[in-house]
């Protein structure tokens, strides 16, 4: 994911592009293939696909809203234009930050999964822990000391990883026989594709920040939807190739046997060692700069909502070793659900958030509709399928008996209400589900 940097110069359609692809191709695809694997079968690369085209619709909506209310933030802002101050937009608001910290859990744990691949060791047990803990430590104390110089790193990182990534596809077409016999034919496949899609959802929740980038754009009317739809189409591009190679390489059952780290073997497996090395190294720098990107644009976000009253505005506040309140909050309750949560728990819950986050986004958006000029059939599609995909993959989970996971779900979004309608009526603020734009 891309970490944005301040920005004083025009941005074009192909800067803007290069900021979405940055965004969306980030830690999802190294940490979840095998986890989506398990329920897709060999059919994930249509889960990709439908993953993508769900955003799809996503992506109409936020580049509608960016264009009309074009600023750094996001889905904070849109939620806040379209409910107005009231108790759903900052309920929603306070959800969508304790999300992010559950995506930042993903990435640390996906970092510790392929860091262990490297050392030859179990990442189950406390060593996994331990570097999950510890990549979230030094993202920390990174950002205390400044972090200019990993935001302007942000694009080398990107073009380190596709280039890593298209020499693993390049390898993986001319071995794309290996696995073919060991295909399995799913129970119910429609089923299946559609909760691993899901799950994978996560992997494109950076489209988000292009709208960002639409007060510098020339004629961002135009060109922000271009950006953002060329950058989905770019990295749907690059999921399906990678996603097809894996199948028709490592095979589902090695797949599912090498969940937090199915890139790794498959790169081993087509490259050798130094095939191995080379994914877990593009893995490693991946998320941690997803584990980075999350944690400063999470810190922002909460900064953005205690401006506002939404939290209490001492987040914002510079402690005595330097960085804010909001920052050690935000590593913090991180720790805990890496403690907590193991790989495919945070990577369901963190899908989970954003598929209704985004629906509730376009539910907002309904309101505004005039004003943005969004097609009526555009926005109820965004907000069918991304509630398709949420009640799905909930569903599934309870049928699983995967408790803690759907529970804790459930738990973060009714606990994000309860403490924003204590928050608001211990300052005195309009406690009604909707307030003034």
């Amino acid at each position: 994911m891309l970490k944005m940097a301040k920005q004083t110069k025009q941005i074009t359609v192909l800067g803007a592009t290069a900021i979405g692809v940055g965004g969306m191709m980030g830690a999802g695809l190294y940490t979840l293939l095998g986890l989506a694997t398990k329920s897709a079968g060999q059919w994930l690369p249509i889960s990709f696909l439908i993953g993508g085209l769900v955003a799809l619709f996503s992506v109409y909506s936020y580049a509608k809203l960016g264009i009309k209310y074009p600023s750094r933030g996001g889905a904070a802002q849109f939620l806040l234009k379209s409910f107005g101050d009231g108790l759903l937009a900052g309920g929603l608001n306070v959800f969508q930050y304790l999300g992010w910290i559950v995506a930042i859990a993903l990435y640390a744990t996906g970092f510790s999964e392929y860091a262990c691949q490297l050392l030859g060791q179990s990442a189950q047990g406390m060593l996994g822990k331990l570097i999950s803990l510890a990549i979230i430590l030094l993202v920390v104390i990174v950002n205390i000391l400044g972090s200019d110089k990993v935001a302007k790193a942000q694009t080398m990182i990107i073009t380190i990883e596709l280039i890593i990534l298209f020499g693993f596809l390049a390898l993986g077409v001319t071995h794309l026989h290996l696995a073919a016999t060991s295909f399995k034919v799913t129970a119910n496949p429609l089923v299946g594709v559609c909760s691993a899609a899901a799950i994978l959802y996560v992997t494109y929740e950076g489209f988000g920040v292009v709208t960002n980038a639409a007060g510098n754009m020339k004629d961002p009317v135009h060109e922000l939807p271009r950006a953002m739809y060329w950058s989905l189409g770019i990295v749907m591009g690059i999921y399906l190739l990678v996603s097809t190679v894996v199948v028709l390489t490592l095979g589902v059952s090695g797949a599912i046997q090498n969940q937090g780290h199915v890139l790794a073997t498959a790169g081993k497996l087509l490259g050798g060692h130094l095939g191995m090395i080379a994914i877990s190294i593009a893995a490693l720098v991946a998320t941690a700069s997803a584990v980075n990107s999350t944690m400063f644009g999470d810190e922002n976000l909460g900064l953005r909502i205690a401006k506002t009253d939404e939290i209490p505005t001492s987040f914002g506040l510079m402690t005595a070793i330097g960085g804010t309140w909001g920052l050690f909050v935000t590593a913090l309750l991180a720790a805990i659900f890496v403690i907590i949560f193991p790989l495919a728990a945070v990577g369901q819950m963190a899908s989970l958030t954003f598929l209704l986050v985004y629906a509730m986004v376009s539910v907002g958006h309904l309101r505004v509709r005039q004003q943005t000029g969004a097609k009526l059939g555009m926005l109820i599609g965004a907000i069918s399928f991304n509630l398709i995909l949420f009640l799905l993959l909930f569903i599934q989970n309870i049928i699983a008996g995967h408790v803690l996971t759907w529970s804790s779900v459930l738990g973060l979004l009714v606990l994000s209400f309860i403490l924003e309608w204590a928050w608001r009526k211990h300052t005195g603020q309009v406690t009604t589900w909707l307030g003034q734009n």
